[in-house]
């Protein structure tokens, strides 16, 4: 009798085991696809993900993403640093309003210091960008500047509006009209004015990896911004010496942006990447 209660054990169990699997495999959620399709939630359910397009700012490249790419590809959205050539806000404009017009489905857009200008002006008209991530960035009325916005702001770049070789190092380029030259962010103002919650040694190594912002950017003004009919997010860094939080508090506000405040430098995005990319998250969430 035991002999045979066992055999009969083993096949229940078995039985069982096939059940599960069958159940398992029915509800399986479906594959991550590279064009904003269906993708598979880490709590197990469904929503369709936006696409995350990251700016970075002036003086920088798309490196300064790094952490916020790893962490959102790990929670399965699929993420584009968007080229910034840095020469203005006309022409960098132009390329970012290319560059999303290549993107099918929906658009989350995030973009941080200078790179907010040039998002707030490419994304006016294109239907697919749902949300807007302002972290520690411009966000422009239209016709104002980077001038404008920072005057009076007490900016550790306000002093360049009127000595530009007080901040910048001035250089020249090829075929750069008149009285225009590239700036690069003079070492001792990006440490301790860029990078003041950065480790200095860290700070040294990004003053140093600049890439070059056209001094014209300065006096182009802004066209009609995407954040009077896009809904916004902002990240507002408290020690952020760049765009100082009143200046930030101000656009973020007229924008109705939903603000996060964290106790972070103007480089939050490297300094707090995942304070960051909750927010963007959060905005993703926000569009599915």
């Amino acid at each position: 009798m035991f002999g045979i209660s066992l055999r009969r054990r083993k096949i229940m169990v078995a039985a069982l085991g096939v059940a599960a699997l069958v159940t398992m495999l029915g509800s399986a959620t479906p594959a991550v696809f590279a064009d904003g399709g269906p993708r598979e939630m880490p709590d197990g359910g469904h929503e369709t993900k936006p696409t995350i397009v990251l700016v970075h700012g002036a003086w920088a490249d798309g490196s300064s993403w790094s952490q916020e790419v790893r962490n959102l590809q790990a929670r399965g959205y699929e993420v584009q640093v968007a080229p910034q050539p840095n020469r203005g806000p006309t022409t960098d404009t132009g390329y970012l309003k290319d560059f999303l017009s290549t993107i099918e489905g929906p658009i989350v857009l995030a973009a941080h210091s200078y790179g907010g200008f040039v998002a707030s002006n490419a994304a006016t008209g294109n239907p697919n960008v749902k949300a807007l991530v302002f972290v520690d960035a411009f966000a422009p009325d239209e016709g104002e500047t980077l001038a404008s916005l920072s005057a009076g702001s007490g900016s550790v770049l306000e002093p360049g509006l009127t000595d530009p070789t007080s901040v910048f190092k001035l250089v020249p380029f090829p075929g750069a009209p008149a009285g225009v030259a590239d700036t690069y962010v003079l070492p001792e103002i990006f440490i301790n004015g860029f990078a003041n919650d950065l480790p200095q040694e860290q700070g040294a190594v990004l003053a140093v990896s600049q890439v070059a912002l056209a001094s014209s950017a300065f006096t182009e003004p802004a066209t009609e911004p995407a954040w009077k009919t896009i809904p916004s997010w902002a990240v507002i860094g408290t020690e952020d010496r760049v765009i100082p939080p009143a200046g930030q508090e101000m656009m973020m506000m007229r924008a109705n942006a939903k603000i996060t405040r964290i106790d972070a430098s103007h480089l939050s995005l490297i300094s707090h990447p995942d304070d960051v990319t909750a927010v963007i998250i959060e905005a993703a969430r926000a569009t599915s």
